[in-house]
This record gives structure tokens, sequence and C-alpha cells, in this order.
């Protein structure tokens, strides 16, 4: 019989090989991955990175400049000063009506979500397909549809002056009640989803355990969906208040140049040519919107979205 001391031990030969191994397909992966990037990077180079760079350097031109006779690089740093001068106002109107959108989204969205995840059952799918039904449609169509709708000889503002919330010669078309509707219609899903998908995963068993530890139904709410959920709220919200801030149509469509919003300033002013003024309020309110987002996520505390 051998002993247990006396079996072959296995030899340095076989023990190195998965090292060796290991060291010679290294190089071959690091390829492979930089390979996987490079489509990705290009595209980000090309269609984020130098648009970017482009817009900067629009910022900084000579503001005497013309379409005909050129625009010349001055650095001319005082156009960030004068275009914040010129349109404080529908700047800072652009991020009310953002927040209050979002806020309507999350007040909505969240027991939408909810239901979908948690009391849906079979039907989840569906509802999930008439949440993202309304992106069949254009942008521009559904918004003019509540143009239609909002319009001072349409079923809705009769139906609110039938039960005395407008008055006689209220309207809802061309105010800002308007407005923050269209944009909460239109960047609800935004805000649906990711709140959706947070909800999901979240594990049915700990909402139970709140009940067994005698944790009323709003408790178990606020002390285990909500916080296992703020990953989501907080995507949702940076989703919706992102875009929200940067649109031009529903202040366009449903308002009037005292609900105007910076987008259509941006617009307007890109249209007459006036290049450095219009960059120059496009890099400040995305610098805006980025200063906004870091403090956001940052005060959230949610380290899975960082």
């Amino acid at each position: 019989m051998t002993a247990l001391g006396q079996l072959p031990a296995p030899t340095a030969g076989k023990a190195e090989r998965p090292g060796a191994a290991g060291k010679a397909e290294r190089p071959g992966r690091r390829l492979t991955a930089y390979l996987l990037l490079l489509p990705g990077g290009l595209w980000l180079l090309l269609f984020f990175v130098v648009p970017i760079v482009t817009l900067l350097a629009a910022s900084l031109y000579d503001p005497d400049g013309s379409i005909e006779a050129g625009f010349s690089m001055t650095w001319s740093w005082h156009n960030y000063v004068d275009a914040l001068a010129d349109y404080a106002r529908p700047f800072g109107r652009s991020l009310w009506y953002a927040l209050l959108t979002t806020a309507f989204c999350l007040l909505l969205g969240y027991p939408l979500a909810y239901a979908i995840a948690f009391k849906a059952g079979r039907w989840k799918n569906v509802m999930l397909a008439l949440v993202i039904a309304p992106f069949f449609t254009s942008f521009l169509i559904r918004t003019l549809s509540w143009k239609t709708l909002l319009s001072d000889n349409g079923f809705v503002v009769d139906a609110l002056k039938a039960v005395h919330i407008l008055g006689s010669d209220g309207r809802l078309l061309a105010t800002t009640a308007a407005v923050v509707t269209g944009l909460t219609y239109n960047f609800l899903p935004f805000m649906v989803l990711p709140l959706y998908a947070s909800l999901e995963k979240i594990d049915h068993r700990l909402i139970e355990a709140g009940g067994d530890l005698f944790a009323g139904p709003f408790t178990t709410f606020r002390t285990v969906t909500l916080p296992l959920s703020m990953p989501g709220v907080v995507a949702g919200t940076l989703l919706t208040f992102i875009p929200a801030a940067g649109d031009y149509i529903n202040a366009q469509l449903l308002g009037t140049p005292k609900q105007r919003m910076i987008g259509n300033d941006i617009q307007r002013l890109f249209a007459a040519g006036s290049y450095p003024t219009a960059a120059a309020l496009s890099v400040t309110l995305m610098a805006a919107i980025v200063v906004l987002v870091l403090l956001y996520v940052r005060r959230s505390g949610t380290e899975e979205l960082v």
C-alpha cells in the first residue's frame, strides 16, 4: 500500500501552465476589448465631442459678425455675460418648468409604475406597451393634439367651466398650465420606465417582512419600498428634467411669448444667424444642467448611479 506522504506531487511544469496561458492570453483579451470599444468611441468622438468643441468655439466668436461676412474667433468671453443678462428670465423659466414637469411626472408615474410592477399580474406587458405607445406617434403630433384638447372650444375647457373651476372667460391654451401639461404628458414615459425597472427588482419577501414585523402599509412603503426604488427615482427624474429644460416645442405650440423657454430663444437666434449668442446660451444651459445633475446625484446618495 502506498503511503499518503508518498503520493506523487504535481510537476512544476503543470502548475505553471495556467499562469503562463493566462499571461499569453492577456494581450489578446485587451486588444479585443479595445476593438469592441472602438465603434462606440468613434461615434462619441464624431457626434458628441466634435459638436461640443464646435459649439464652444462658436460661443467665443465675434458677436458683430454675420453669416455673409463670416465670424472670426475673437475669444469674446463677454458673450456669456451678455447672453445671460438678456435672456435671464427665459433661462430661469425653463428650469422652473422642467422642475414642475419632473415633480408632476414623479407624482403620476410612481403610482403607475408601482401598479405595473406589483399589481398588474398577467396584464403587466399590456400596461407597459400602453406606457410606450405614445412613442409610436411623432412628438410634434402629440403636442398638436394637446393644442386641440386645450382649445377654448374644446371639451376640457367646457367641462372645467361646467364645474366652475374655470370662469366663463377662462382658458387653458396659451398659459403656463398648458405648457407644463404638455411637457408632463410628453416626458411621463421617461419617468415610468426607470421606476418600473427599479421596483421590479425589489424582492417581495422584504415587503412581506415589513408586515411580519407589524409595520403598516405606509410604514413598509416608506422604509422598504421607497428606499429600494431610489435608483429608479433618480434615473427617472434625470431623464425627465434634462430634456424638459431644453424643450421648446411645447412652449411654441401651447404657450405665448410670455411662456417662452430658453430653447425657443436659442432656436430663434440660430435661425437669425446670431451664432455666438445662441452658442453661449446653449453652453450655459448645458453647464447649468450638468452642475444641477451632479449636485442632485451627490445629494441623493445613490452610489449605484454614481
